[in-house]
């Protein structure tokens, strides 16, 4: 009897506990329900007898037995909304039948293992993959050696080329055996041998093998995002440009570039974003000029240097990509307000032009116009016709679970979220007057598009001359965190 107590108090012990753990987590993440109808969408998508296979991320290592966080393929996530690694799913554009099972797609995760959970965490395992993930059929990895499927029997299979990178472990049910097997029952390695001895079943594979189809598809669905990630979106962005406000409201010129970064991840983490989009980009002085600068370890920013800022909080696997470059000291020269008014006027020109129909490449025409002629004005190009390094990239890009979201960029369309980016940079030793060098400027916002016209979602953050001087005469929270000084 005290054994029945006992047991019956550990369960409900564990009841509890999982009850109170899960009060506090969030409630806003992707359904099971969105993943199965994303699947939907591909099945639809997908050519006639055509099976695709998507492979989870590997897990990288940072240095001896220390990994890097898990971050999960953003196609497999978007479709399953599982997070662990070692899986693969497979998604049949018609109904299968294996073992008197009807079904149309498969997935194969990670086993359940007492002792590794207990270091690393839970795993979902097969029943957590039917009852969380909404697959009617799901096997251990390890079950896909002796999987009972025939791909010969499909006119196409559909995967991303491997780029043999992962690591092969102790486990024989890893992703790389994952891959392995898979290579094994669609004959992939046949497809590049220079020589086979068998012409017949070399033709007949290399013909339903495909590797590049599925990115455009995946490009095509991903482009447009639905109303449930739009709302992550969204959020991602507005916590974002809150960085960029509360750091303006923080800067003076003798902070570190890694401070400068710190109190922007740390205004995404007080929100609830789990981790940033993207290596986070704060670049002081000439270091502005680089631009995809990431060391940010200057000790001092400096009184009279402009700090450039690119940095996108991920919420619940969404990315923003918001960027705002400010003067250190609060106020601009003369001639980096110069510089900063011609990419704020060439980035509201481009904005304007984010309509539905319109070609994607029209923003960075009309930018790039706009500051050709600017540059020419002020004397740093001979003629806006010169050809120069100054603005060196383009303005507009998808954002979503990539920061470079995936996208076919033909024309706009309702519901994309794209960047609009123009910038110049003038490093030291540029051909122009000296009083330019070290002057990089970018401004960066995320663009809704809708039938209404273009929304800026990262509006939060000043982005005028005149609003960013304004903002940074604020008081900041931060202004009265002292810490001890270090030895």
């Amino acid at each position: 009897m005290k054994l029945k107590n006992v047991i019956l108090g550990l369960c409900y012990f564990v009841i509890t506990s999982t009850i109170a753990q899960n009060k506090f987590l969030p409630e806003d993440y992707l359904t099971k329900d969105f993943h199965k109808e994303r699947r939907e969408q591909l099945r639809k998508k997908l050519p006639k007898n055509s099976v695709a296979v998507f492979f989870a991320n590997p897990v990288r290592n940072r240095a001896n037995d220390v990994d890097y966080v898990y971050h999960q393929d953003p196609n497999f996530f978007y479709l399953t909304g599982y997070k662990e690694p070692h899986a693969m799913v497979l998604i049949f554009k018609e109904n299968q039948t294996i073992d008197n099972v009807n079904f149309n797609e498969v997935i194969f995760v990670q086993e359940r293992n007492e002792r590794a959970e207990m270091w690393t965490g839970k795993r979902l395992g097969v029943i957590g993959a039917q009852d969380d993930l909404g697959f009617r059929v799901a096997f251990n990895g390890s079950d896909f050696r002796s999987y009972d499927i025939d791909f010969s029997k499909f006119d196409k299979i559909l995967f991303e080329n491997f780029k043999n990178d992962v690591r092969d472990t102790r486990n024989n049910a890893d992703l790389y055996d994952l891959i392995k097997t898979f290579k094994e029952k669609v004959s992939f390695d046949l497809i590049h041998l220079k020589n086979p001895s068998n012409d017949k079943m070399y033709n007949e594979t290399k013909k339903r093998i495909d590797t590049d189809m599925l990115q455009g598809i995946m490009a095509s669905l991903r482009e447009i995002k639905t109303k449930e990630e739009l709302d992550l979106l969204k959020k991602a962005v507005e916590i974002s440009a809150v960085g960029q406000l509360e750091m303006m409201k923080a800067m003076h010129p003798n902070m570190s570039e890694t401070e400068a970064q710190g109190v922007h991840e740390f205004v995404y983490k007080k929100y609830g974003a789990e981790y940033e989009g993207y290596p986070s980009i704060v670049g002081a002085g000439n270091n502005g000029c680089i631009l995809h600068y990431v060391d940010n370890n200057k000790t001092h920013i400096g009184d009279s240097n402009l700090i450039l800022m690119d940095l996108g909080a991920e919420y619940h696997g969404y990315t923003a990509d918001v960027t705002r470059t400010i003067p250190a000291n609060g106020k601009f020269t003369a001639e980096q307000k110069l510089i900063y008014d011609l990419v704020y006027k060439a980035q509201e020109a481009g904005i304007a032009a984010y309509k539905i129909g319109t070609k994607m490449s029209e923003p960075n025409a009309i930018a790039r116009k706009i500051i050709n002629k600017g540059l020419a004005d002020l004397g740093i190009i001979a003629s806006e016709k010169d050809r120069h390094n100054y603005f060196p990239h383009g303005t507009s890009h998808h954002i979503g679970l990539d920061v470079h979201d995936p996208g076919n960029y033909n024309k706009f369309e309702e519901h994309m979220v794209v960047t609009m980016e123009p910038g110049i940079y003038i490093p030291e030793g540029s051909p122009c007057d000296e009083k330019w060098w070290g002057i990089g400027i970018r401004i960066e916002d995320d663009i809704l598009i809708t039938k209404n016209g273009p929304v800026n979602l990262s509006a939060m953050a000043p982005r005028t001359s005149e609003a960013i001087e304004a903002a940074m005469k604020l008081p900041s929270v931060l202004d009265n965190f002292k810490l001890p000084k270090l030895d």
